[in-house]
């Protein structure tokens, strides 16, 4: 298969012309655009494009009658650039011969309007300072024309509208075409320095177009500047003291809204909603007690013969006698004394589950948490994830309280952990309600332990229909 190449001078080209056409269309109303070139053959086959968009694929309201194609309603829209392609033989060669048109839509050929002028309101005078520049704008909507060329000017009058008056120079003018029908002009003129003198004249925006003259004339007047004698005396305390309370706020916003929550807010809590009465977190006691008296085969230990687990029956004079742990001790005072329901991880937390999703769970579930706090707590990180998640609990719902038990007070292994605690961790320790859990402290001591514990327990218990 052979492929002819013909190389030919472009004015030996049938109907061939320089000039690219221009036709300019009135919105709404109907229109024709012509195809250039289009009697100088015999051939009537005309394909009309917009851009690269065949007309016929464009779904709108139009026809080709004599190789024009005519369009029922002109919009906006139909500005741009148009191709015929006109399609014809000549001496057996089959010619497609494209012509361009430039295609303007315009909404109407004669303006009948003046110029609206927005900026500046006459019925306002503006204010001014002596001694300082001052800036004059004039907003004008003009009307489209075909052939645009705004006129807008400033001048200064002198005395009565029958003075004297002088053009003014401009700093700076814009114009934008807003809409399809309308262009905004912004033209600026500058007052170098404000005297009393400029504040005896008058200032007029005249705007001019081919259908008429629009003006609007302003005033100046002074600024009176407003004084405070309330804050003059004490201009840096005033600002100090703001400063010093939106600091205090930002930083202890915290510290704050848990002291509220958990101290102050009192939200009545329906018990049948709940699932346990106490939520009760802790970690076994370490070897390092041994010194106050402690050994972990015989105090804490799980797994010791000599001392019952949180679960055997409770015997209150037993347990004093033996100085047993808090994490051993209160479990049993709860639920076989006092008879609260208690969610113990080790007993209570079903097997394979998602750790962090049934924990979160268990304390929405739960009146209120109890945390042994001690140096072995805040270095076990399962254990600080309790506390932290109820901190966040409490944050978003006031139902759940917290109760801090602080075993180790003075111990420096509390103050700074082996592992740093995280940010809401830290400064939920300094304002939650806390109580002091102290090995071989006095008899009353011991009895007051126990009423401020029994006082912080939720009143209602969990009814026994939950499983």
């Amino acid at each position: 298969m052979f492929l002819y190449l013909q190389v030919m001078d472009k004015h030996r080209l049938p109907c061939y012309k320089d000039e690219e056409a221009v036709v300019t269309l009135i919105a709404g109303a109907g229109g024709t655009i012509p195809c250039p070139g289009f009697n100088c053959t015999l051939s009537t086959s005309v394909t009309w494009y917009k851009g690269n968009k065949s007309i016929s694929k464009m779904h709108r309201a139009n026809c080709v009658k004599n190789g024009g194609l005519q369009l029922c309603t002109v919009s906006q829209h139909d500005t741009g650039r148009y191709f015929c392609d006109k399609h014809f033989v000549e001496q057996g060669v089959q010619w497609t011969f494209r012509r361009p048109v430039a295609v303007t839509a315009i909404p109407f050929e004669e303006v009948s309007a003046s110029p609206r002028i927005t900026l500046p309101d006459e019925s306002a005078p503006q204010e001014v300072e002596l001694g300082e520049r001052h800036t004059l704008s004039c907003l004008v909507h003009f009307p489209y024309e075909v052939n645009f060329s705004p006129q807008v000017q400033w001048y200064m009058n002198y005395g009565d509208k029958g003075g004297k008056r002088n053009l003014m120079q401009t700093e700076s003018q814009q114009c934008n075409r807003v809409t399809f029908e309308e262009y905004l002009v912004t033209t600026e003129a500058l007052i170098q320095q404000v005297t009393a003198l400029h504040l005896k004249h008058t200032y007029t925006c005249m705007a001019s177009n081919s259908a008429g003259i629009s003006n609007v004339t302003v005033k100046l007047k002074k600024k009176i500047k407003e004084k405070w004698p309330s804050l003059i005396s004490y201009p840096i305390a005033s600002l100090l003291l703001l400063a010093g309370i939106a600091i205090v706020l930002r930083v202890k916003w915290l510290e704050l809204q848990l002291i509220y929550i958990s101290r102050l807010q009192s939200e009545k809590v329906d018990a049948d909603e709940k699932e346990f009465d106490v939520f009760f977190s802790y970690v076994w006691t370490s070897p390092h007690h041994e010194a106050a008296g402690l050994t972990r085969s015989a105090q804490s230990s799980p797994n010791s013969h000599d001392s019952p687990s949180p679960f055997e029956p409770f015997n209150l004079e037993h347990v004093i006698d033996n100085l047993r742990p808090p994490e051993v001790v209160i479990p049993m005072v709860l639920e076989d004394l006092w008879g609260y329901r208690l969610c113990l991880m080790e007993r209570d937390m079903p097997p394979g589950g998602a750790y962090a999703n049934d924990v979160v769970h268990a304390i929405r579930r739960s009146q209120i948490l109890i945390c042994v706090v001690s140096a072995d707590y805040l270095s076990n990180s399962n254990a600080v994830f309790v506390l932290e998640s109820g901190i966040q609990v409490l944050l978003q719902s006031s139902t759940l309280k917290i109760l801090l038990i602080r075993t180790s007070r003075t111990s420096a292994c509390f103050e700074q952990p082996d592992s740093p605690l995280p940010s809401v961790v830290q400064r939920a320790l300094k304002v939650l309600p806390s109580l002091d859990w102290n090995l071989g402290q006095t008899e009353s001591a011991t009895g007051n332990f126990w009423r401020s514990l029994k006082k912080a327990l939720p009143k209602h218990r969990v009814r026994s229909h939950f499983p």
